[in-house]
């Protein structure tokens, strides 16, 4: 089924499944090109969710390696008329420095989502956990990373 015989089944649940299908299976080279399809869809809410899926799926393997630069340009590219999307690869963007130690900006961490400042405070950069030990968003961040920095103390 293509995206074009898709977009004719009424069940946004369906269209949401074979999309999601159809882009975990998409080469390299096509990528950008199926999402820009999937983004064509009447239902934008249930299109884009298919597509930050992908993207979190997509980001999660390729977030540690080089690979990630090229491909978060490519798909910033195909996702610019769409704030959501674009905000979702910002933030992985921002992951990714904290988590590799890139240059990152403290403000950055600060105005993204619950989801990245959770992230952050369970992992590894204590720059970024003492921050969001003092500044997290919420309750729950801020003790997660004041969890982290107390069992690093410990250890």
């Amino acid at each position: 089924m293509n995206v074009h015989e898709m977009l004719q089944n009424p069940d946004e649940h369906v269209r949401f499944a074979a999309y999601l299908d159809k882009l975990g299976h998409v080469a390299d080279p096509d990528e950008v090109d199926r999402v820009g399809s999937v983004l064509t869809d009447p239902d934008q809410t249930m299109a884009q969710s298919a597509v930050l899926r992908h993207l979190d799926r997509r980001a999660a393997g390729l977030y540690p390696g080089p690979p990630y630069e090229g491909w978060a340009q490519a798909l910033a590219q195909a996702t610019i008329d769409h704030p959501f999307l674009a905000q979702g690869l910002r933030e992985w963007s921002v992951f990714r420095a904290v988590t590799l130690k890139l240059p990152w900006q403290p403000d950055d961490l600060l105005a993204a989502s619950n989801w990245l400042q959770l992230k952050t405070a369970a992992g590894t950069n204590t720059e970024a956990i003492e921050i969001l030990a003092e500044a997290g968003r919420t309750k729950r961040i801020r003790n997660t990373a004041r969890a982290g920095l107390s069992h690093r103390s410990e250890s």
